[in-house]
């Protein structure tokens, strides 16, 4: 009775309970405006002077050569999607608002200032397809669909694509273009201001040595680094030994190029080139066998002498030993290296050794006279040295 009598009040304060809770509540709610607010979309085109030859075999060549595992660092937040388009010296496809939509539904393979590495370059038609991080596909290994007595060949490792594709077209079809001007057109997106080492190294060369590099040719003195810098990696290397000769130091010799391409061959005996083939189509085969180096040498010798220290123009004397003495310090009157020891000027003299004692045991004062242990007025008899208060004693009965 008293539960049915209180039931409308009982049922409005329940309800009452959730609706003032939720009064006082925040509810936050995280979606495509507010995950990707802070994601930067400037964009500024580039301007590249591009070549007007059509791209031929060896063009392709260098690209890819010169581009893969080439790194860089992003400029800006780069999606796991292949769908990023980069007009040559144009606009960048999709636009701000659907290039955040595309991070928001793929997911981010690279953070700005994030460092990224070319992976693939494939060539379609009027585009480069370039590959970072290892693209934005998983590889597909046939492997794993097979298996032997239910045990797969290949276990599925769950591997999952993290990397990003960038599609660079050309208008009219890719141009006879070098590795830095592809570098150059993908500017706005990724930063290859950073110098490989070889590029490092043609710096510090003299200026005609570096225009040789910048123009890949090669001379006749170069050493590794510097067929590297100018060529590359070469297609094929053998190594062979001086016909006519078997006692003869063997020689190293790089291939660049095939037929029908002007092909190098580069010779090296140790570390320097002493001789250029070139073997052009439909032309005699030039030969390079004279140093083409001037006076520059790549592989200085340094004479290494008594404290690492070119004697070149000193005197013929011999060094000074090593000494403990201060700088400026004279050198002993006795001769030079003795080592003096410190002098008193009063010395005290040194006391005689002492020697054994004659009768060992006895006491020294029992000698007769002043200082005898013996009172000077008893007689010596039997009990000599006893005193003379003292009495035998009588034998026991």
């Amino acid at each position: 009775m008293a539960l049915t009598r209180y039931r409308p009040a009982l049922i409005a304060g329940v309800l009452a309970i959730p609706l003032a809770t939720a009064a006082h509540a925040q509810v936050f709610t995280v979606g495509e405006k507010s995950a990707t607010a802070d994601i930067a979309t400037d964009f500024t085109p580039t301007h590249v002077p591009l070549p007007q030859g059509k791209l031929t075999e060896r063009g392709r060549r260098e690209l890819i050569r010169n581009l893969e595992a080439e790194q860089g660092f992003a400029h800006r937040a780069l999606p796991v999607s292949a769908g990023i388009t980069l007009q040559a010296n144009g606009q960048l496809t999709p636009g701000p608002a659907e290039y955040r939509k595309l991070i928001y539904q793929k997911g981010q393979s690279a953070a700005p200032g994030d460092r990224v590495v070319i992976t693939a370059l494939e060539f379609k038609g009027d585009r480069i397809i370039v590959d970072f991080n290892g693209g934005p596909y998983a590889k597909h290994r046939f492997l794993r669909h097979i298996q032997i007595n239910d045990a797969p060949v290949t276990p599925d490792t769950g591997e999952v694509a993290t990397g990003s594709r960038i599609t660079l077209v050309f208008e009219g079809g890719i141009p006879e273009i070098s590795s830095p001007e592809v570098k150059a057109l993908l500017e706005p997106l990724i930063d290859f201001g950073v110098k490989t080492s070889e590029q490092a190294y043609a710096d510090t060369l003299p200026p005609a040595l570096k225009d040789a590099i910048a123009a890949h040719e090669v001379l006749v003195g170069m050493n590794h680094r510097m067929v590297l810098a100018a060529l590359g990696a070469p297609e094929n290397k053998m190594r062979e030994q001086q016909s006519g000769d078997p006692n003869g130091a063997r020689y190293e010799e790089w291939i660049y190029g095939h037929v029908p391409q002007t092909i190098r061959f580069v010779r090296f005996v140790g570390d320097r080139v002493t001789m250029v083939e070139i073997a052009a189509l439909g032309k005699p085969i030039e030969i390079h066998n004279t140093n083409e180096m001037g006076d520059f040498d790549p592989t200085p010798t340094r004479e290494v002498a008594m404290g690492d220290k070119d004697q070149k123009g000193a005197e013929d004397k011999p060094a000074a030993p090593p000494s403990l003495r201060l700088p400026g310090e004279a050198a002993p009157p006795d001769g030079p290296g003795k080592v003096q020891f410190p002098t008193k000027s009063s010395a005290a003299p040194i006391p005689p050794t002492p020697t054994a004692d004659p009768n060992p045991g006895t006491d020294p004062g029992a000698n007769t006279g002043v200082g005898s242990a013996t009172n000077p007025g008893t007689n010596s008899g039997p009990n000599s040295g006893t005193s003379p208060r003292s009495n035998p004693k009588p034998p026991m009965q």
